[in-house]
């Protein structure tokens, strides 16, 4: 016989495991796309975003070639002047045997970008690395949150981990422009951090050694801020990353809803009907100028990020002569779980190796 008690003690069994599989599933990165109330998530963002003001998009100077340079493009990020400044250490979030970690704000042109900071602790200066998160509805995304794992494992074995968490996302300052305005100018905050860092000049980084880690779509962050500023980065690990055609995204997830692609076709025109904006929006064409080394990680059963666009990456990279290289992991989801710890070790051998 089923006794009140017994029910209750079902109620709160149950309860316990939602709340376990929440704290569990908080910390992920959620890639746009991934089922119907991701894909929703994207429309929202996209539709909050995107703005008609001022005229729409505008064109302003001359790119390579002599063709007009859209404001929203790769040739405009790689003739602006990057000028990261005013690193503040702010809160100390953490402070272990190993490293302090240190909630931060700096700036990227004129907005104030938060995340975190991994200082470790002992016989410096140590070099430093960026990480680039990948997609994380900015209505969910906390400070530092997205490679948490991977900040924790570098800082440990001698990194200075700093962690970007983009213009809009937690205590961020704001960009109103289009979604994919915002988007590319994420890799102008992970550069300006570079800056900021050395401006700083903070006597236990070495910010003349520099690594960039980006996972998902945090792996196109990182493709776009090679190319836009090539001496920078010393060298490059991509996780599981989107493709530097931006194309290939717009197919992917926003063309999947009508109503986002519409707004994005009315400011932009579609990659058939704008092929010279949508080229130029494109890291892959500009991997001539990339000079750091490269390696990509990917799983072969990622359903988040295709592995043929990681294949593709080092296709790109090697005909256009660069030092790519590309590690395989059968059966891997797009975090790896069982291949995380063997990734980390080869991502430290890879950055001790090349900074």
């Amino acid at each position: 016989m089923v006794t009140y008690g017994k029910i209750i003690l079902f109620i709160i069994a149950i309860a316990a495991l939602g709340a376990a599989i929440w704290y569990y599933q908080k910390d992920k990165e959620i890639d746009p796309g991934l089922n119907d109330s991701n894909l929703e998530i994207q429309e929202a963002e996209i539709n909050s975003e995107i703005t008609e003001s001022e005229g729409g998009p505008v064109s302003t100077g001359a790119s390579q070639g002599g063709q007009v340079e859209h404001s929203v493009s790769i040739p405009a990020l790689i003739n602006k002047q990057y000028d990261g400044r005013d690193l503040v250490l702010g809160d100390i979030l953490d402070d272990n045997s190993v490293y302090t970690r240190y909630y931060i704000t700096y700036k990227s042109g004129e907005l104030a970008i938060s995340g975190i900071l991994n200082l470790p602790k002992g016989q410096g200066p140590f070099p430093l690395l960026i990480l680039n998160h990948g997609h994380i509805d900015t209505d969910l995304y906390t400070n530092g949150r997205g490679l948490r794992r991977e900040q924790d494992y570098l800082a440990r074995t001698g990194y200075a981990v700093l962690h970007t968490d983009y213009r809009n996302h937690a205590q961020s300052g704001k960009d109103g422009r289009d979604d994919l305005a915002v988007r590319l100018s994420y890799a102008e905050d992970a550069v300006n951090a570079v800056y900021a860092v050395r401006d700083a000049k903070l006597e236990s980084v070495d910010a003349s050694r520099v690594g960039m880690l980006g996972h998902s779509m945090g792996g196109g962050v990182t493709l776009s801020s090679l190319v836009i500023d090539p001496d920078l980065i010393d060298a490059a690990v991509l996780y599981a990353p989107v493709s530097g055609n931006m194309q290939d995204s717009y197919h992917r997830w926003i063309e999947r809803r009508p109503e986002s692609a519409s707004k994005i076709v009315e400011l932009y025109g579609s990659p058939e009907t704008a092929p010279d904006f949508w080229g130029d929006v494109n890291a892959e064409n500009f991997y001539s100028r990339i000079s750091a080394p490269v390696k990509i990680f990917h799983g072969t059963a990622d359903s988040s990020v295709p592995l043929a666009w990681s294949q593709e990456t080092l296709a790109l990279l090697q005909s256009a002569g660069k030092d790519g290289s590309l590690v395989i992991y059968d059966n891997a989801p797009h975090e790896f779980v069982l291949d995380w710890q063997n990734f980390m070790e080869e991502t430290k051998k890879f950055f001790d190796k090349n900074i």
